[in-house]
């Protein structure tokens, strides 16, 4: 049986500048990774307390309707004239039940109030991941070709735009 050969034409001669942006390569991967993570779980959170928060502000508007049916009772006693007993025992329990709704709708809009903040927060939080995942992929991508190219700029400018992006993402993971 014969032999086969295969010639190589550039040999197998090592390329440092080559491993190391190759190296550099996988660690804006990982960070590219992580980052795309974070963002992710973030507009997940900021899904969930927007959601949470229409809940509430169903639940307010729910209040306010009970809250409006009982001034329309009380208006109803008031325009027939009613008097005597029940008509004052029925507008001391109206009176009570709105003080009632009327505390528990300042709550319930205070609780929606804090949600919408909350998603508020998250979706800024969100935007900062976003931004710097964008960069971090441009720095894949940079630092990718100087394997087609072999031109030092492209690692360099790779580097550059991926701590730009680590960093801007770090500003989210840092928000207050």
């Amino acid at each position: 049986m014969a032999e086969l050969e295969i010639h190589h034409e550039g040999g197998h001669a090592s390329d440092p500048l080559g491993q190391k942006v190759g190296v550099l390569a996988a660690v804006l991967a990982v960070m590219l990774a992580i980052v795309t993570i974070a963002s992710h779980r973030t507009h997940t959170a900021a899904i969930i307390h927007k959601s949470t928060a229409n809940d509430e502000w169903s639940h307010y508007q729910a209040t306010r309707v009970k809250f409006h049916n009982l001034e329309l009772g009380q208006s109803l006693v008031t325009i027939f004239g009613s008097k005597g007993e029940s008509a004052d025992k029925l507008m001391a329990d109206y009176a009570a039940q709105m003080k009632k709704y009327g505390d528990q709708g300042k709550e319930i809009q205070n609780k929606a109030q804090q949600l919408e903040d909350l998603t508020e927060h998250d979706e800024d939080r969100a935007l900062r991941y976003d931004v710097g995942e964008g960069l971090l992929e441009i720095g894949l991508v940079l630092s990718s070709l100087y394997f087609i190219s072999k031109k030092k700029m492209f690692p360099v400018m790779g580097v550059i735009a991926g701590v730009a992006g680590a960093a801007i993402a770090l500003t989210g993971l840092f928000m207050a």
